[in-house]
């Protein structure tokens, strides 16, 4: 039922602020030079991809598609935006005008965007492919058969290693070989003990963290054998994970049904503090020092402080608001 997007997003945004100078005003948010943060929503009910100010809330730009579901999107890059219904849409940074629209899939799910902002990866449920997108060319440039039901996906801070889900409760995680960002290819497969749901890898890339469907717990994995690491509690399932890596690395887990947000150690895996979020918040992302939840259920869209998950604001936006993602205008 609920899906991602980039959601195995590893929060490559958050490099580029801390790279462009993070400078924060008061305690109501981030600003960065030259650009002020921007939560990217989409709200399949209306058919709408809505810009939202953080932390003002104030609606920047709306851009009507059919049944938008799953977004990503570069500090100052491009949002790709995926319809089940069968079509992947670029998106201009900042003026979201419709650079490409793409077709030729059955059912895809979830896009991510490579570390070196090159190539967009996007699973597809029904034909089992793993399709590679160069945002330059805004074409297809390879198709990777990894197992049907294809859907949430990581891909490592290097680049060099990506994890697909088979499924929203996965049996099995394909880990893939992406050295060559534009040719990755499948080098083995994992059969994790939890079924799994969303999965990211950790800032040091040594870890994968995996959440479950059907436990309030998160794995975390060896990056290299799949082997169990530790596990963390979690709300009720599913959840969902996104890292902040700069300074001392952060974990962000949410539970939608749980109405929870936790602040997560990644090196000693305790939860430093919980705070409750909009009923439904499944899906969220992190970029800077903020964290942005959506709810599928009530549509709202919520702003944490990263280091203390202090709530700044909550806005409704729609009936239903699927997915999140952070730019920088």
């Amino acid at each position: 039922m609920v899906a991602r997007g980039s959601t195995g997003r590893i929060c490559k945004a958050a490099a580029l602020l801390v790279l462009t100078g993070l400078v924060f005003v008061g305690s109501a948010g981030a600003r960065v030079e030259g650009g002020s943060p921007v939560a990217l929503v989409t709200a399949e009910s209306t058919n709408q991809v809505i810009a939202l100010s953080l932390p003002g809330g104030k609606v920047l730009r709306r851009v009507h598609l059919p049944d938008p579901q799953t977004i990503t999107a570069d500090a100052t890059g491009p949002a790709v935006v995926v319809s089940p219904a069968g079509s992947v849409t670029i998106l201009a940074w900042r003026s979201l005008r419709v650079l490409a629209v793409l077709h030729g899939f059955r059912s895809p799910q979830v896009a991510a965007i490579t570390p070196d902002e090159r190539w967009v990866y996007v699973t597809d449920a029904a034909s089992g492919d793993l399709s590679v997108i160069s945002l330059k060319t805004r074409r297809i440039v390879d198709r990777v058969f990894v197992g049907a039901g294809a859907h949430h996906l990581a891909i490592s801070p290097d680049g060099r290693r990506t994890w697909v889900a088979l499924g929203e409760r996965a049996s099995a995680i394909v880990m893939l070989d992406s050295s060559r960002e534009n040719r990755p290819r499948v080098v083995g497969r994992i059969h994790p003990a939890v079924s799994a749901h969303d999965l990211a890898f950790a800032p040091d890339g040594r870890t994968a963290w995996v959440t479950s469907e059907t436990a309030s717990s998160v794995s975390v994995l060896d990056a290299r054998s799949g082997r169990l690491v530790a596990s963390v509690p979690a709300g009720a399932p599913p959840q969902h994970v996104v890292f902040i890596p700069y300074e001392r690395a952060r974990a962000y887990i949410s539970s939608g049904y749980g109405s929870s947000l936790e602040l997560v150690d990644p090196r000693t895996r305790r939860i430093l503090k919980r705070v409750e979020v909009p009923y439904g918040s499944f899906n969220l992302a992190a970029s800077g020092d903020l964290i942005a939840t959506a709810s599928l259920l009530n549509g709202q869209v919520s702003e944490f402080a990263g280091p203390t998950l202090a709530h700044w604001m909550t806005v409704k936006l729609a009936p239903e608001t699927r997915d999140v993602a952070i730019s920088v205008w």
